[in-house]
């Protein structure tokens, strides 16, 4: 065998999306379309989304790279799909009533320059990472069958992963305030003091994979040793974690914002103190780290740590 058609073979693999090599054989074809049809007819008892993800795995005919293409397209799509409303509205001055800087836009050339930062980080960076996930996934007992769990398992495992990210973003960032962690590494974020959505992702690459890894890493410890986590649960929940980051970013608190509903989460209002003032509210998700180590960031809080520190020494001195 000539080491072309061995590499042929190595990558014509049969997926096993169905747990079983027949089944995907005998629904595989030569398009995208008609694969999907083939699986639209004979599975009636899957939903849509699980209908396209067996269809997907089946037309690639390679369970590695159909993993890998499909979590790098999603990060993309969703990423920049999510800072191109923000672009829109920051370029033409919409919503300029409910924007937390409101003399502070983006040029089109921070834009620009924000643009190329991201993609090559999201080119050199991230992308290896995410092409040997399907190994990983693997090793770690991730499943990717069809069909998916339910909607109660991945609620509750998304919202796991939402605390753990954000417990390890806090500690994290704001190791990254010190010194010359400061300095070196994420100083690069706080470029911009107005920060704006497409500046989610804009770090430096020690910064992207350390803070990355509570976003990817914490599915995986999950799974290895729970072993009921499926792939499409990590899909969802890093497209909701860009949706957040993108969304912290953006420079806007409206009266419908997810802050103003459950008063926990931490948003764009929350996040945009630490860019105008460099310091506090490191916390990505959530408020109750900064409210309980005190570092939240603003005038407020300033003023209210003054006042309990005067109350503090007003008790001590009567004391005294």
């Amino acid at each position: 065998m000539s080491l072309s058609t061995e590499l042929i073979s190595k990558f014509s693999v049969v997926s096993d999306v169905f747990n079983n090599n027949a089944t995907s054989q005998a629904l595989s074809a030569d398009s995208f379309i008609q694969v999907f049809k083939n699986v639209n007819t004979s599975k009636i008892e899957l939903n849509l989304l699980e209908k396209l993800w067996a269809s997907w795995y089946i037309y690639m005919n390679n369970d590695i790279l159909a993993t890998g293409l499909m979590i790098f397209i999603l990060h993309e799509l969703m990423y920049f799909g999510r800072c191109v409303p923000w672009m829109i509205i920051d370029h033409f001055n919409l919503f300029k009533k409910y924007k937390l800087q409101p003399d502070k836009y983006p040029s089109d050339k921070e834009q620009w320059e924000c643009l190329k930062a991201v993609l090559k980080s999201h080119f050199l960076v991230e992308a290896l990472p995410i092409w040997t996930f399907h190994p990983m996934c693997l090793q770690l007992g991730i499943l990717y069958a069809v069909p998916f769990p339910s909607l109660k398992t991945i609620a509750y495992q998304v919202a796991i992963f939402f605390f753990l990210e954000d417990m390890w973003h806090y500690w994290f960032h704001r190791l990254f305030h010190y010194g010359p962690f400061y300095k070196y590494i994420h100083k690069q974020h706080h470029k911009y003091a107005a920060p704006f959505g497409l500046a989610a992702e804009y770090a430096h690459p020690v910064e992207v994979m350390a803070l990355g890894f509570g976003t990817v890493g914490f599915p995986m410890i999950y799974s290895y040793f729970f072993r009921n986590l499926h792939l499409f649960t990590v899909c969802l929940w890093i497209v909701l974690r860009l949706f957040q980051a993108v969304d912290s970013h953006s420079g806007y608190d409206f009266p419908w914002s997810f802050n103003k509903v459950f008063p926990l989460w931490a948003g764009a209002e929350h996040h945009d103190l630490h860019h105008h003032y460099f310091i506090g509210n490191y916390a990505s998700s959530f408020r109750w780290w900064d409210f309980t180590l005190d570092t939240e960031s603003g005038p407020d809080a300033k003023s209210n740590r003054e006042k309990r520190m005067r109350l503090r020494a007003e008790k001590k001195a009567k004391k005294l």
